[in-house]
């Protein structure tokens, strides 16, 4: 059995002052800007110059923010993704540990959308989106359990919640996709989409941040669900076709009405 490390475990630690924050080789303030995707190879970084093994225990949560000068929420963002990913694993009441070594050259850090061109990166990321969400949709109507059936019946009925009371439910519909990608049981499909998570979001950003925006796709989320229900892979397959073709087909049109207004406002 692996020994984790304790506590008291300095070898990967240098000596500091009381009152100081604590020291660990690789680790230093960080820049305002983009402090996840910092985070992340900072990070990656320390974990390959210190020498930690598989099983043993990163810093805490408030050493990290120590060291790293970055809020809490930063953290717990980058440990998330680290999970997902399948490099540490959070223990309640214990800490975090290494699963597998990394180091920023193997890292995969997440996809961006270029902001200057937000209809093309839009339209990229659907291209993407079709082959994963299809087929995870299929290998879900194959794979699915009855507790995977309860979890994405009730995203889903959180989602139509939402929906139906403001209009839009962006955070719910990801919810939603992420628990068919559960039940695909592939757990690749849950590192790709961390690796394609903050241009999933911008779906739901400006300036499609609108209440009609895919709204005609709402319906086809639950013939989804009844076709995984089902257990008819090609049936999903379809209907996760059908909703990302009315996504793309927004996408198109609003990016039209945008750049109208935009021209009528310069006149």
């Amino acid at each position: 059995m692996i020994k984790a490390t304790s506590s008291s475990d300095t070898r990967h630690r240098g000596a500091t002052g009381a009152g100081d924050p604590p020291s660990f080789p690789g680790l230093s303030p960080l820049p305002a800007s983009d402090r996840a995707g910092t985070v992340m190879k900072a990070l990656a970084d320390f974990i390959s110059q210190s020498g930690l093994r598989p099983g043993e225990r990163l810093p805490t949560e408030r050493e990290l923010m120590q060291s790293l000068a970055v809020g809490r929420s930063t953290v717990r963002e980058v440990i998330r993704q680290f999970q997902a990913l399948g490099v540490v694993e959070s223990r309640k009441g214990s800490g975090t540990y290494l699963l597998r070594g990394i180091s920023p050259d193997t890292i995969h850090m997440p996809l961006q959308i270029d902001a200057s061109d937000l209809r093309e990166g839009l339209l990229a990321t659907l291209d993407i989106r079709r082959g994963l969400e299809a087929e995870a949709g299929a290998l879900a109507a194959l794979r699915r359990t009855s507790a995977d059936l309860e979890i994405i019946e009730a995203r889903l009925d959180e989602m139509e919640t939402v929906h139906l009371a403001e209009g839009t439910s962006g955070k719910y519909d990801l919810a939603f996709h992420l628990a068919v990608y559960d039940a695909s049981h592939n757990p690749m499909f849950g590192q790709l989409l961390e690796q394609m998570r903050e241009a999933f979001e911008r779906f739901w950003s400006k300036p499609f941040d609108r209440p009609d925006f895919a709204g005609r796709s709402f319906p086809f989320h639950r013939t989804l669900f009844d076709a995984i229900a089902a257990q008819d892979p090609q049936r999903a397959r379809n209907e996760t076709l059908a909703i990302l073709q009315i996504v793309e087909e927004d996408i198109r049109e609003m990016s039209q009405d945008i750049a109208h207004q935009s021209d009528k406002a310069m006149k």
